[in-house]
């Protein structure tokens, strides 16, 4: 039977309880009360007696502030950018800001335990999702014992989520593969084009800095781009037929 907290797969709004949202989060209830004082978090809504509903976006922007911590950035600095986000955001607009988020700073494995990974997962983990999320480039066993394992922080949360899509788990794999072809193609095309007609030999300090600044701002525009043109092919290729 699905659950409330399922309901957003099936198309309707999901909606967590607080104690639901900070597992999902895979954070503590009192970090969530204090992001809410703090003003990082929307109230929740109110439902039947008076319990506090969460939804998608609770989720995605917990996701993000957790991301602005983990590239350093102090409690202040993250009420800083919040700040400067509208409003009205939805839970797909913050994951887009958390994906340019996250390319700020290289790749960084991390070493789990089963229950650090399932604490960070948000949910209990069967070994069919963990061999699932292992075929997503998620993480891998590190040979010490079934219960090591290497995890890339960055696509942990979109491959918990990717557990739950109703779309046979080949045809994920088969898209995976496109976006990494396609991604390493431009990123070869860009950095060709970088070295071709900006990089300057006599000035590398310079020109390291400049590419520094540079990448989450191409990332963002790469983002941005792919966005409007998926949306424009998916809206050809559906009503059409």
């Amino acid at each position: 039977m699905a659950t409330e907290a399922d309901a957003g797969v099936h198309g309707e709004e999901m909606t967590l309880t607080v104690d639901e949202l900070a597992a999902r989060a895979g954070v503590t209830v009192r970090t969530v009360r204090f992001y809410g004082t703090r003003g990082l978090l929307p109230p929740p809504s109110i439902g039947p007696r008076r319990v506090g509903r969460y939804g998608p976006a609770h989720l995605a922007r917990l996701a993000l502030i957790e991301e602005l911590q983990h590239q350093g950035m102090t409690l202040a600095a993250i009420e800083r950018y919040l700040e400067q986000l509208p409003d009205d955001l939805s839970a797909h607009d913050l994951a887009i800001h958390r994906a340019v988020v996250a390319s700020w700073a290289p790749d960084s494995p991390e070493e789990a335990t089963r229950a650090e990974l399932e604490r960070r997962a948000g949910r209990e983990l069967s070994g069919q999702d963990v061999e699932r999320l292992a075929a997503m480039g998620v993480l891998q066993r590190t040979g010490e014992g079934e219960e090591g394992y290497r995890l890339d922080p960055g696509l942990l949360r979109l491959g918990v989520e990717l557990l739950d899509v109703p779309i046979a788990h080949e045809t994920i794999l088969a898209a995976r593969s496109v976006l990494l072809e396609h991604s390493r193609a431009a990123a070869q095309e860009l950095t060709r084009l970088f070295r071709d007609e900006v990089w300057d030999p006599g000035q590398v300090a310079a020109m390291k800095s400049l590419s520094a600044h540079m990448q989450p701002i191409v990332v963002q525009a790469l983002v941005t781009a792919f966005q409007r043109f998926l949306k424009e092919e998916l809206r050809e290729a559906f009503t059409a037929r």
